[in-house]
């Protein structure tokens, strides 16, 4: 993996600033050396510097003026106020290229550029390209899935650069803006219906007589070769459902009491509806 050799700083000092920061280090993307946080809990931040060898920033106007790369990792509804004390300050410019990385959910581009746009001027505009992403909780194990989306500054450069940070904690596709919802409901919100199927299965396990620790690793073991085998199989996992669906077996009968159910569609309303609601949460 190709080292970027960019100060990258970190707004924001949560789980997935730790995620990010934990993966660029770890595969050697970017060198502690050359990474830097910034966060209102200095306990957190303190945290960070120990674990993972980087550099901690009071002033977030400093930490914006010595980077080239710059992550928002702020909490959504605490971005505008973020930004609007940074680019209200006298010092805020882009004398040089750098670029904005927002991993905040819902924060849509249009939003991102009025806070952060609206002192420079076209020139220093067109110096900061903002790319939107939708991470998911794995990359905290370095299996994350996340979409993204460039600006209209953004070139081949930064997008690569952008897409490097992001493969060092699991895969990236590049979508357009309007797709984010979808993405945001299938993989952002994704790793929560698993863990809910995993629950379910658990306690399926529990109410039959199981020990809830051997429930809790039958499920887990089984969930995570499952995946494993549709990754590496590479065929559709209606194929590989089929495959373990024996004529008159156990299987056929679980899928009886799904289908009477309809679990298929309600899974399908329940993504809808979470697309819908990101939606909402962008207005």
């Amino acid at each position: 993996m190709a080292n970027l050799n960019k100060k990258t700083g970190f707004i924001g000092a949560g789980n997935m600033a730790e995620a990010v920061i934990g993966a660029i280090t770890r595969t050697g993307v970017i060198p502690s050396s050359m990474v830097y946080a910034s966060d209102v809990n200095a306990e957190r931040l303190n945290m960070l510097k120990k674990s993972y060898g980087i550099s901690g920033v009071a002033d977030n106007l400093k930490l914006f003026s010595i980077c080239d790369i710059i992550i928002l990792a702020v909490k959504p509804q605490q971005m505008a106020d973020v930004l609007q004390h940074l680019t209200s300050q006298n010092e805020y410019s882009v004398p040089r290229r750098k670029m904005v990385i927002s991993i905040a959910a819902g924060v849509p581009l249009d939003k991102l550029e009025n806070l952060l746009y609206y002192p420079l001027s076209k020139g220093e505009k067109e110096n900061l390209p903002i790319i939107r992403v939708m991470p998911n909780t794995p990359a905290l194990v370095l299996a994350g899935m996340s979409g993204m989306t460039p600006n209209r500054h953004a070139l081949p450069d930064d997008i690569n650069a952008a897409r490097t940070i992001l493969e060092a904690m699991g895969k990236v596709i590049e979508f357009k803006e309007d797709d984010l919802d979808a993405v945001t409901a299938l993989s952002g919100s994704g790793p929560a219906y698993l863990f809910y199927l995993a629950e379910s299965m658990i306690q399926a396990g529990i109410n039959m007589g199981l020990d809830p620790y051997d429930a809790s690793i039958l499920t887990s073991t089984t969930l995570k070769g499952a995946v494993t085998l549709m990754e590496e199989m590479n065929e559709p996992p209606e194929i590989l459902r089929r495959r373990v669906t024996s004529p008159g077996g156990t299987t056929e009968e679980a899928f009886r009491v799904l289908e009477k159910k309809k679990v298929k569609e309600a899974i399908a309303e329940a993504i809808a509806a979470a697309a819908r609601r990101s939606k909402e949460l962008r207005r």
